[in-house]
This record gives C-alpha cells, structure tokens and sequence, in this order.
C-alpha cells in the first residue's frame, strides 16, 4: 500500500510542478536512521517520503489523526504510528526505537506540530537517535502547504543536512544536540532563501 499510494502521489504532486531536493547524496544507502524535518503543513509529508522512494518512512504522527476513522485505517497503511505529546508514554520510545533495530527509517518533525515560526524544537528526535544509536538527518521543506498554494505552482524545496552522530547518551548530550539540530535547520533555511 505504501509504494502504490506514494506513486500516485507523486504523480499529483507533479501535476503541479518539479521539487528542487539538495544534497540527497549526504543520505545513508539505507536504514536506520531518523530524519528530522520542519514541518508547515501537510504537504511536506508527502514530498519527503517521495524523495525517498524505494525506501520508506515511518512517520510518527499525533494520536489524534488516529481517532478520525478513515484517516487512522489510511495512516496505518502508510507506516505512520500514534504519539500522545500531551501525555507521552514509552511508546513513544519504544515503537521508534524497535523500527530502527529492524533497519527502517524513522521520520520526526522535531517541532512537534505545524509552524512557520521558529520555536524551540523538542527532544523526542535527540533521545530516538541516541538510544537506537542511529545518524539522525536533519531536513528543510520550503514550498506549498495545502491545496491552494499547490494549485497556485508555489515551489518546493527540500534540503538534506549532513548525518549528525550523537556521541554521548546523558541528558546534557541531548541538549546540547537538540541546539545543533535546530541551528543546523536554522542554516539550511537559509540556504535556500
């Protein structure tokens, strides 16, 4: 279902234009690792896990998009998996961390929901990618969000940072991290403006 719905996608989305990717080269031949994208809208789901074609993502998505029936059959089949960010349990560890030791990809928005402003990023990508001692990616999406800038041919961007490798597992590491992570993104935003 994967493949099939991610190859119709990607002839919608070309409907509407081409996107520029940079640095696709940086990315490792294959799993496991964790990207961690900004995230302004839907649409940069779609764009990423196309890029990455033949490999897929397993996003990590809020519980709440599972509790619209349709939706949750679909997210499902799209390897996407529920997250409580209100109440976060040890799934939200465990359901990653147990992808990456089967060698899959692991696809976060460290933001923890849909912005265009700069905010603080949360953790939750530092401590997966330091537990499962795993590179994590770091990703910038500029372009369309929805179906009106879609249709108005606004274009797309996505730029691959270079792996970052977490060398140390204490809780100080993971701050320290989340600064690099968040000032590397700060950076290849500003690559492609």
């Amino acid at each position: 279902m994967y493949y099939f719905a991610a190859n119709v996608i990607k002839v919608f989305l070309r409907m509407f234009g081409k996107i520029t990717v940079y640095n696709k080269q940086v990315l490792p031949n294959q799993g496991p690792y964790v990207i961690a994208c900004t995230h302004t809208g839907w649409v940069d789901i779609f764009y990423l896990g196309i890029t990455l074609l033949p490999s897929n993502i397993h996003y990590m998505a809020k519980k709440q998009l599972f509790e619209i029936k349709g939706l949750a059959w679909l997210l499902k089949k799209l390897n996407a998996f529920p997250v409580d960010r209100d109440n976060p349990g040890p799934s939200v560890l465990k359901i990653p961390n147990r992808l990456l030791s089967k060698g899959e990809i692991v696809g976060i928005f460290p933001s923890g929901t849909r912005t265009n402003e700069q905010i603080a990023l949360k953790q939750g990508a530092i401590t997966i990618a330091q537990r499962s001692e795993v590179p994590i990616i770091p990703v910038v999406y500029m372009g369309p969000n929805n179906l009106k800038e879609l249709f108005t041919r606004k274009k797309a961007f996505l730029i691959f940072g270079e792996p970052i490798y977490i060398t140390a597992k204490d809780k100080e590491a993971r701050t320290y991290y989340t600064g690099v992570l968040e000032q590397t993104l700060k950076q290849l935003e500003e690559e492609i403006r």
